[in-house]
């Protein structure tokens, strides 16, 4: 077979079932793995691929960090979607964490609080856009503050945090793997996230499908450490045959 064809097949895998093994292509494609290394290298120097661990993917699964104003261009109805999904879980008079991330922003926007809401938050625009309604008590962590994404870090943060109990952490990521865990690109941002989930009853991960199989720089924690991933409509159905079978619960926002 070609090079050239061989490689297009290789491509049309992935398409399909965006990773695949170096020796499950040289079975499939009745050639030596040297051979199949020496097509994924030169797929992946034209940027047509990505090699991970003896596998082919079709996307480079490493994420970096964008400014606030990129990120909010991003995927708008599907945020917002997910956001209305995820403020339908408040219950009267809770008491809520919300992380940073334009995600959250979503889920600020589109809360309506039943009665009294306490809402501790790491991020300034969160607390803004809560600030409208006077139903909503407002802590805002105070720390170092990151001009990406708008929000708070540090020590300062982690001290308010151990004193008290939520029963819903509402927390935003810049990828989730399943064998690696779900991450952010910041480590101190991944520190106040950790305290924040040792603080709430309910871990809750707002995601919308492009962040699956993507790593950030920083762990936040394991996929088991999860109780709900609310998500868009555009994530595909293994994704979401891999949430439920690590006893995640998945919600697809509409």
């Amino acid at each position: 077979m070609l090079k050239k064809k061989r490689q297009a097949q290789i491509l049309e895998v992935l398409m399909k079932e965006e990773a695949i093994t170096v020796s499950e292509l040289a079975s499939l494609l009745d050639v030596s793995s040297v051979t199949i290394r020496k097509d994924l290298s030169e797929l992946e120097q034209a940027n047509r691929l990505y090699r991970s661990h003896g596998k082919a993917i079709l996307i480079n699964p490493f994420t970096f960090n964008r400014s606030i104003s990129e990120k909010e261009k991003l995927f708008p109805e599907q945020k917002d979607a997910i956001g209305r999904e995820a403020a339908r879980l408040i219950d009267r008079d809770d008491s809520i964490i919300i992380a940073s991330g334009t995600t959250v922003h979503a889920l600020a926007r589109n809360i309506k609080p039943i009665h009294r809401l306490t809402v501790v938050s790491a991020s300034l625009p969160v607390c803004e856009i809560l600030s409208l309604d006077e139903c909503n008590d407002i802590i805002q962590l105070g720390g170092m503050l990151r001009h990406s994404s708008l929000s708070v870090v540090g020590q300062y943060s982690k001290q308010i945090l151990e004193n008290c109990s939520f029963s819903k952490l509402y927390m935003g990521v810049d990828g989730i793997d399943f064998d690696y865990g779900f991450t952010t690109t910041d480590m101190r941002e991944a520190e106040l996230n950790q305290q924040m989930m040792r603080a709430a009853q309910k871990v809750i991960v707002l995601a919308d499908a492009s962040k699956f199989g993507k790593r950030g720089f920083a762990k936040i924690g394991d996929i088991e450490d999860i109780d709900l991933i609310i998500t868009d409509s555009g994530v595909n159905p293994s994704v979401v045959n891999q949430i439920r079978e690590h006893g995640i619960d998945v919600i697809i926002a509409e």
